[in-house]
């Protein structure tokens, strides 16, 4: 049984899980979120039949506005109040902050994550869209992208390191730099996006896009997830030995010895339909 959460709303559907991003009225992220989404993830860890993990917006052409402002506003000033206290040395960080570790737990989860992106998004809501495995997105009067630099700042929550691996670093740059907002078609030209979806039946697509990739093989998306994503911090040796062992452990599988036994039985019903077609001509 899933909790309760005051930013969290769950849909159950056995393999499928769908988790909606709530708090209205801003529609912002904040650390209070971050810690639900944690409590979260540690109940989707330990649910042994899940598949992919969906998180989509509440609101209404919002999936998440942005980071709340008003929280990092509140650190900077703190930060410039403590200055003169310590020197540079001793305020650098000394492990990952909870954003951070959120994003790499949905990383290491064992099920397929989905952004669903049903409206604007900015800042930390694109950097949370950035740390899913696939992202697709509602047609629309939508923006999608890293504004961070138009008010002295960078994009702190991974959005430099992921949005580079994804697209490159040049185009990540220029983004970035410029703070630029893209429309939904130009994050699909770029390849941010996967798909985009209609807006009137956003959350049936959505479902649907979900439920194609929980009825496929779940051992084979697992380790597709894994090697993809360690295999960007390795060499590409180290990337094939990762590849050949999760390659070994799908060919272990009774199912996949099934299913490739049942594509080879109708290719060769097939074969065999079009010789006797043929001999009858």
């Amino acid at each position: 049984m899933v909790k309760q959460y005051e930013h969290l709303k769950i849909e159950d559907h056995g393999q499928l899980v769908i988790c909606f991003l709530s708090n209205p009225p801003t529609h912002t992220f904040t650390s209070k979120g971050v810690l639900e989404v944690h409590h979260f993830l540690e109940q989707m860890e330990k649910k042994d039949d899940l598949r992919v993990l969906a998180f989509t917006g509440e609101g209404k052409d919002v999936f998440i506005k942005h980071y709340e402002v008003g929280e990092l506003a509140d650190s900077a000033e703190k930060n410039i109040s403590q200055e003169s206290e310590s020197n540079q040395e001793e305020s650098s960080p000394k492990e990952l902050h909870n954003f951070h570790k959120m994003l790499l737990r949905l990383r290491d989860l064992d099920a397929i994550v989905v952004a669903g992106i049903n409206g604007n998004t900015a800042g930390g809501g694109c950097e949370f869209a950035l740390g899913c495995d696939l992202r697709i997105m509602s047609e629309g009067p939508y923006l999608i992208g890293l504004p961070e630099t138009s008010v002295g700042i960078l994009p702190g929550g991974g959005g430099t390191q992921r949005l580079a691996r994804l697209i490159g670093s040049s185009r990540a740059l220029d983004l970035i730099l410029h703070a630029k907002l893209m429309t939904p078609d130009q994050a699909l030209d770029l390849g941010i996006i996967n798909k985009l979806v209609p807006h009137e039946s956003f959350n049936k697509e959505l479902i649907l896009y979900c439920s194609d990739l929980a009825s496929r093989a779940p051992i084979a998306l697992r380790q597709v997830k894994k090697i993809v994503h360690h295999g960007l911090d390795v060499s590409l040796e180290e990337g094939l030995m990762m590849e050949q062992e999760a390659f070994n452990v799908t060919m272990r599988s009774s199912d996949a010895a099934k299913a490739m036994r049942a594509l080879l039985d109708s290719e060769n019903n097939i074969e065999e339909k079009n010789d006797f077609e043929w001999e009858g001509k």
